[in-house]
């Protein structure tokens, strides 16, 4: 027989309905997410037994507590999870609440204190600062579960740390403010950060994804209230910037979209990738090449009249053999003659291919 659930005490932030509920709830699919569990327990990370004893509810119930990540996975990847967890498995969440529950939470006094010998380059001084706050990342972390398939609440949670440190080192005591106050915004920018490099092929940085979030937030807005897709010139106004800043925006955030993407209807089951249906701008086209492969021919067959001398002297002037046209004087100093001399040339040899029998089929191609 399971136990029951135990009664929590009075400063435990543990809601024994709450938990109740979401019991019943992982009894009836044999799990519970770790979404789940924060989204009912707001504040978990403030009581770390309380944590403890609905993990020991679970396990003993049979109900298996998995991340959100681990539905979106490959099979190869969970076979190769499911190896690992023959050898044991130990929540990474809990151990880790457990063990930064083991830092105290600051006064102002003692955060101003620090601040001063962090300003002496006190090394002990900011590890104290940073680790009576991680609980402060962990509250900010878990309210982005979810918003990127690739990283895990242990991955936001290391990326608001690094926001933490930066905290740490730029904290200012004399402007009166709480280093909790000053360190969220760190943190969440380095969080925001993190996911909008995974969410993005190329990387933006961070100043234009606050510039893209804004420009998002204006145009819904607008939308809204006009009933449209709003112009540039609207947003520009809004954002109060100008309407080519605004372009140069929207361009930006447009997502990059694979060449290796599947087209279809079942995207499973076709052979064809986009790529095989955009066209390449730089690369000449089968029925042009061809053309052009025959009008060399034409054009070799029509010149073999004229003697090598006034090959070159139209090769340099029309630029045929390195695609630049050289001057008459540039010609002459070649051949060391006259530029008069080279007019001559070139109007006796256009002259031979005028008159030549093949020029018709020349012609056709123009």
């Amino acid at each position: 027989m399971p136990r029951k659930i135990e009664r929590v005490s009075k400063k435990s932030v543990i809601d024994p309905a709450q938990l109740a509920t979401l019991i019943r709830k992982g009894e009836e699919r044999g799990f519970i997410t770790t979404s789940e569990i924060l989204y009912a327990f707001p504040k978990i990370e403030y009581d770390v037994e309380g944590l403890e004893k609905v993990y020991d509810d679970f396990k003993e119930r049979g109900v298996a507590v998995k991340e959100v990540q681990e539905f979106l996975e490959t099979k190869k990847q969970k076979e190769k999870k499911s190896k690992k967890a023959l050898i044991g498995k130990i929540d990474p969440i809990q151990m880790y609440l457990k063990e930064i529950g083991k830092s105290g939470f600051l006064s102002a006094k003692e955060e101003k204190e620090l601040a001063k010998r962090i300003e002496a380059n006190d090394e002990e001084a900011k590890n104290k600062l940073a680790l009576a706050n991680l609980r402060l990342v962990v509250s900010i972390a878990k309210k982005y579960v979810g918003r990127s398939p690739n990283l895990t609440l242990l991955d936001l949670i290391q990326e608001g740390n690094l926001g933490l440190f930066k905290a740490v080192k730029k904290f200012d005591w004399r402007k009166g403010y709480k280093f909790s106050t000053y360190a969220t915004w760190w943190i969440r920018q380095s969080i925001t950060r993190a996911l909008a490099d995974q969410a993005r092929t190329i990387r933006i940085p961070v100043h234009m994804i606050e510039t893209i979030s804004k420009y998002t937030k204006i145009r819904k807005n607008l939308l809204q209230e006009l009933g449209r897709e709003p112009l540039a010139e609207e947003i520009a106004a809004e954002m109060g910037l100008e309407v080519e800043k605004v372009h140069h925006i929207r361009k930006i955030a447009q997502k990059a979209v694979s060449l290796e993407t599947p087209v279809g209807e079942d995207k499973d089951k076709q052979d064809s990738v986009l790529a095989e249906f955009i066209k390449d701008d730089k690369t000449i086209a089968p029925n042009t090449e061809a053309a052009r492969k025959l009008l060399k021919d034409r054009l070799k067959e029509i010149s073999s009249e004229l003697t090598p001398r006034e090959l070159k002297i139209l090769g340099m002037r029309f630029g045929l053999d390195d695609g630049v046209m050289h001057t008459l004087e540039e010609t002459g100093e070649e051949f060391g003659v006259t530029r008069e001399r080279i007019r001559q040339i070139q109007a006796k040899a256009l002259e031979k291919l005028r008159k030549h029998r093949e020029l018709k089929k020349v012609r056709d191609y123009y």
